[in-house]
């Protein structure tokens, strides 16, 4: 995987791009960015590692269903001025993958704020599209079944089947090829192994 080449491909497709070698760099940069509005967060373990929800509660009106009454969450995150999310996958070429079930975190990529954080560990870089997709599905996915005890077929081999179990928290796929009109997307990449 190159990393100059994704982060060169990210920045030629509209997303600015920042770059930090540890956590707790990225998370410093995003305490002191996203200041004194509204800020929604989708569901991210990558997020929670780094700890940015404490740090901006305090400056900020944050909203995150992991924290508070999902529903309200939900809603307010939609309406914030920041939101913050990761990626299941970012191809090298500059796509980012995400696949959702209830449709609120990809939804908050897509519109309605003034600017989206999409903060994620190099461990997220794939060398193309196919790959990218292919990690979303059969290792992002199928993680998030276990953690949440879905009862579905990834959970007997640890691969994506597609499925059309009732438990199947896989609803729908987005690829960002570039930042959506009139919301700027920036893309913040950390040198180490974060989230699923």
């Amino acid at each position: 995987m190159n990393l100059e080449k994704a982060i060169q491909n990210l920045e030629a497709r509209g997303f600015r791009v920042t770059h930090f070698a540890d956590p707790e760099a990225a998370a410093a940069y995003l305490d002191r960015e996203i200041d004194g509005g509204t800020v929604g967060f989708g569901g991210s373990r990558t997020l929670e590692a780094l700890g940015v929800y404490e740090r901006l509660a305090k400056h900020n009106r944050v909203f995150w269903h992991w924290k508070t009454d999902p529903k309200e969450a939900r809603a307010e995150a939609m309406q914030a001025d920041v939101y913050l999310s990761s990626a299941n996958a970012i191809s090298e070429d500059g796509e980012i993958l995400n696949i959702d079930g209830s449709g609120n975190r990809v939804a908050g990529t897509l519109f309605g704020h003034r600017k989206v954080y999409i903060v994620a560990g190099t461990n997220k870089l794939c060398p193309d599209f196919d790959s990218a997709l292919w990690r979303a599905r059969n290792v992002a996915s199928v993680q998030n079944c276990a953690r949440f005890g879905k009862k579905t077929p990834c959970q007997a081999d640890g691969k994506c089947h597609d499925c059309r179990s009732p438990e199947r928290i896989c609803k729908a796929l987005t690829v960002l090829w570039g930042p959506m009109n009139g919301m700027e997307t920036e893309v913040v990449l950390i040198d180490a192994e974060l989230g699923m």
